[in-house]
């Protein structure tokens, strides 16, 4: 028979009883009713006076000498002549004996007891040791002589920053000479400030302006309406409506210019039918997040925009969502090549730049492709070369784009290319595996064919640009 023992358990309520606030034995409730200025007034000058001392006044318009309790009851023994009353203060001061000293002033005699340090630990000695570097006759000489501007020019050149100010640093670093008087505790002075003018205004004239939109003017290639004020929301609706059938404006800038998300929307749905707009610059206005991040959605449509700036708008933080938003729709885009937004997560912001990055890379690879084939097609080009690229001119093609040509040329040469001395023997197995497929490409049957053919032969480069353009 099994013996269960029960635990029981009791458990005991506290109940706190709060009693209602009184005063003078009646509850608070009781004087809600009582009329106070007939309580007031029922005082005695007395009374009252006793009962203001008690509260103090909390009101800001009363004077300082009534807010406080502390009143002077003494009567004026006379009129107040603040002169005599100098005077008097002055005599009492200088008639007044100093209090006699327990000992007497003696000149040389020193009170109490002189500190002594206390000894140095013999580690600290040593290591405060200098340590005598021999540096030649030649430069113990020349630095014993040199004088303190010497001294100064040479700490400059050596780096030493932090022992002459910004004064003689520069002119060390200008070979000004040492300012006069300066020296290693000199204080630098205040430089004067220059007064530049003021910008002048925008002069640009915004009907005649949006009139050459409207004609499709050939000369207007750009357009600057920064810092106007004065653009009413019609006449912007009129400058996105002549958007689209422009087709030679490339730049637009409306910088400071009051645009709101009812203007910007217009703007967006212009970016969208807009063929020839490569820069658009609306920095420092009035357009919401969700709106920046419409303009940066109708980017996607139009393939022309290259650079597009919307930083300093009414709301200074975008947001994760927003950044998000248009980090996704920015790794969409292939063709803008530089964004002027300020993003405040470290994702966004190298999801972006690198993004960019690798269009500003193939941007310059499609300018490198371009000019090759412009170079091709020219009749002055020879028909056999041993490089890869046919030697341009720097007139024919500019400098960055010269640049991105070589960078191409050995790229292709280090991923294609074999010369016609190489043998199937010896070449690496990358090469081996490009020659099978330049086989394959040419009809060849054999490696040296292709080799021969690929130094010496046109054809067999405009292939392998085809398949390493594909590749790429």
């Amino acid at each position: 028979m099994a013996i269960l023992d029960e635990k029981t358990s009791s458990t005991t309520k506290t109940t706190t009883l709060t009693t209602p606030a009184k005063l003078y034995g009646k509850d608070l409730s009781e004087y809600d009713d009582v009329d106070v200025e007939s309580l007031l007034a029922q005082l005695s000058p007395e009374e009252i006076t006793i009962l203001a001392k008690e509260v103090d006044p909390d009101d800001n318009f009363l004077p300082p000498d009534q807010r406080c309790s502390y009143e002077c009851t003494k009567d004026a023994t006379g009129p107040l002549n603040r002169k005599q009353l100098i005077e008097h203060i002055n005599k009492q001061a200088i008639e007044t004996p100093d209090q006699p000293e327990f000992e007497p002033y003696v000149q040389g005699k020193v009170r109490g007891k002189k500190w002594v340090p206390p000894p140095r630990d013999a580690r600290d000695i040593e290591a405060e040791e200098q340590i005598a570097i021999d540096m030649g006759e030649e430069y113990e000489h020349a630095l014993n002589d040199a004088t303190q501007e010497e001294i100064i020019d040479l700490a400059a050149i050596l780096g030493f920053h932090s022992m002459m100010n910004q004064d003689q640093y520069h002119a060390s670093l200008l070979n000004k000479g040492q300012p006069v008087g300066l020296g290693w505790d000199g204080i630098t002075k205040s430089t004067q400030q220059k007064l530049f003018p003021m910008d002048p205004p925008n002069s640009t004239d915004v009907d005649e302006s949006i009139k050459r939109v409207k004609d499709d003017d050939n000369k207007l290639v750009d357009l600057n309406l920064n810092n106007i004020k004065n653009i009413s929301d019609e006449k912007f609706e009129q400058l996105f409506a002549a958007l689209p059938q422009n087709e030679h404006l490339e730049v637009l800038s409306l910088t400071n210019v009051g645009l709101t998300d009812k203007t910007a929307l217009l703007l967006a749905e212009a970016i969208e039918k807009s063929k020839t707009l490569r820069v658009l610059n609306v920095e420092t206005n009035f357009i919401s997040p969700p709106v920046i991040v419409r303009l940066v959605q109708a980017l996607l449509k139009c393939h022309t925009i290259e650079e597009f700036r919307a930083s300093n708008q009414r709301s200074a933080v975008l947001g994760n969502k927003i950044e998000m938003e248009i980090t996704n729709l920015v790794e969409k885009n292939p063709s803008l090549l530089r964004l002027g937004l300020h993003l405040e997560f470290n994702d966004a912001r190298h999801r972006v730049a690198a993004h960019l990055q690798r269009n500003i890379d193939r941007s310059e690879l499609q300018q490198g492709t371009l000019a090759f084939h412009a170079d091709a097609s020219s009749p002055s080009s020879p028909s056999t070369s041993a490089s890869a690229f046919p030697s341009t001119s720097a007139s024919t093609i500019s400098h960055s784009k010269a640049k991105s040509l070589a960078a191409f040329e050995q790229f292709v040469k280090a991923r294609t290319w074999t010369n016609a001395s190489d043998s199937a023997h010896v070449l690496p197995a990358g090469r081996i595996t490009r020659n099978l497929q330049l086989t394959s490409m040419a009809g060849t049957s054999t490696t040296t064919g292709i080799a021969a053919e690929a130094s010496t032969s046109r054809a067999a480069l405009s292939r392998l640009r085809a398949a390493n353009e594909k590749e790429i």
